[in-house]
């Protein structure tokens, strides 16, 4: 799922569910991923949110 923020020049990152984690890459490069446990995943956002 790209960013509903994503502007035209392609500079995003995607986020995907993987199972029993949460897989980002950068969507110009969609070759490595990382990836990420959901609880750790869910810890980043709220303090990004915060």
């Amino acid at each position: 799922m790209k960013s509903s923020r994503s502007h035209a020049n392609g500079n995003c990152v995607e986020v995907a569910a993987d199972p029993g984690a949460i897989a980002v890459r950068d969507s110009k490069d969609p070759g490595p991923r990382l990836r990420f446990a959901e609880p750790a995943w869910r810890a980043f956002v709220r303090r990004v949110k915060g």
